[in-house]
């Protein structure tokens, strides 16, 4: 028996079954229970502690995928999931991603994928002029805005030495923070005002090597004033990096640009695809007008990796020496979408947001909690913390719809995020009347 011999598992047969599978999952999704509703343990318990001697059917995986796992999933791919930042792969990047796993490339040079590299640059070139960023600036892809802004960080760090301090918002991603921490940088926390931005007239860039500016914070997506924190770098002389993740796909939308002014100005810029742009888990874009800078910080070619090549390889300007085919879906879904199919589901989504926010607004004994900017919608309950966090328990066992949390001033809120393609007005009017009938059944 040779060892890829998988009880005769075939591509025709067993790839069909599983298309099929993910067809009749994204056609039913919208009827699952949205939280995952096991126990922790559960999923582990119910599966073998060690693995089979023999090898087994592919249709034995998909029977357990249905039968176990799939009640231990929280879907992600659901019209009614509103937690966190609501997301969505598209048909055209799942079949991308089953493309990129068959070919398997590894991209640690260009000559191990010309293609995989070439149509990186590409893509990340069309993806920053549908953004309207500035035509020419060094573009790649990594898993996630965590390691994006980690490289960034690290080439700043690189740039500037003996400056061991990065400046950003009390309302920045705890990417920031982790980041500082793996580049032993020092932190520090600028105040926001009272919609949630970053202070200008408070930085404070003695020591500083960069300033993080956040498009699309976290907790109530605010925008930072990119614009005079850009003066106050250049003033300085620290490195600006941009984060928006998520907001940052609201650029291909020119009504929607008004919070990217400045943005041109950064050294470095980071968007994740894989949140608002219809692309799957591990889509993050990054951009830099310094790539030299991240060359100089990354840039080690050990002898067997030498090549005559006359070409730099992405692996000289991050942490991560192999790189998969990231780029053929973010292509597929540019393509099969186009600029038109991209700004209608931005748009789409904003609107559904907009009328969740009214809704609140002039329903007596709620209360909008920050602006609402893009899709997310920050709220409460006029009542106390405890029963804001209980009613956001009972919404989410019920299984209807998924929301999540955050504070703001010292108060429990809660957030309806809306990025999903397939959510519809009807989704939304459901967490809302999920949300007051649950309020009526809690006391204030």
């Amino acid at each position: 028996m040779r060892p890829d011999d998988t009880e005769g598992t075939t591509l025709a047969g067993d790839g069909a079954a599983a298309l099929a599978w993910v067809e009749r999952y994204l056609e039913r999704v919208g009827e699952l229970p949205v939280l995952a509703r096991v126990e922790p343990g559960k999923i582990r318990a119910s599966l073998p502690a060690h693995p089979p001697e023999k090898g087994e059917p592919f249709a034995n995986v998909l029977r357990d995928l249905d039968d176990v796992l799939l009640p231990g999933l929280t879907h992600w791919q659901s019209p009614r999931f509103f937690a966190y930042f609501a997301t969505c792969a598209s048909e055209p990047a799942i079949l991308a991603e089953l493309l990129a796993a068959g070919l398997n490339n590894v991209g640690i040079l260009w000559r191990t994928s010309p293609a995989l590299q070439e149509l990186e640059e590409l893509t990340l070139a069309w993806l920053a002029e549908l953004f309207g960023l500035p035509a020419g600036w060094h573009g790649q892809l990594e898993d996630g805005a965590s390691l994006s802004t980690l490289a960034a960080l690290a080439a700043a760090r690189h740039a500037r030495p003996g400056h061991e301090v990065v400046v950003c918002s009390e309302h920045s991603h705890s990417s920031v923070e982790k980041a500082c921490r793996l580049l032993g940088l020092e932190i520090r926390k600028v105040p926001a005002d009272e919609e949630f931005r970053l202070r200008p007239d408070a930085l404070d860039l003695t020591g500083a090597c960069a300033v993080v500016a956040t498009v699309g914070t976290t907790s109530t997506t605010s925008v930072d004033p990119v614009a005079p924190i850009a003066d106050a770098c250049e003033r300085e002389g620290a490195w600006l990096h941009v984060d928006a993740a998520y907001a940052g796909s609201a650029m291909v939308c020119p009504e929607l640009r008004w919070a990217f002014d400045g943005v041109e100005r950064a050294d470095s810029v980071v968007v994740n695809p894989h949140k608002w742009l219809l692309t799957a888990q591990g889509c993050s874009a990054l951009w830099t007008r310094r790539p030299d800078a991240l060359r100089e910080a990354f840039s080690l070619v050990p002898e067997y990796l030498r090549t005559p090549d006359d070409v730099s390889s992405f692996s000289e300007y991050g942490p991560a020496l192999g790189r998969g085919f990231r780029a053929l879906q973010l292509w597929a879904v540019l393509r099969c979408f186009g600029r038109e199919g991209l700004q209608a589901s931005i748009r789409t989504a904003v609107a559904l947001a907009e009328s969740f926010e009214s809704w609140v607004r002039e329903e007596p004994g709620w209360e909008l909690s920050a602006p609402r900017p893009f899709s997310v919608v920050c709220f409460r309950r006029d009542a106390s913390d405890e029963t804001n966090e209980e009613l956001l328990g009972r919404v989410n066992a019920r299984g209807d719809v998924f929301l999540s949390h955050t504070k703001l001033q010292g108060r429990y809120v809660l957030r309806l995020a809306v990025g999903n393609l397939r959510t519809t007005e009807d989704d939304v009017r459901t967490a809302w009347d999920v949300l007051r009938e649950e309020a009526a059944r809690v006391g204030s």
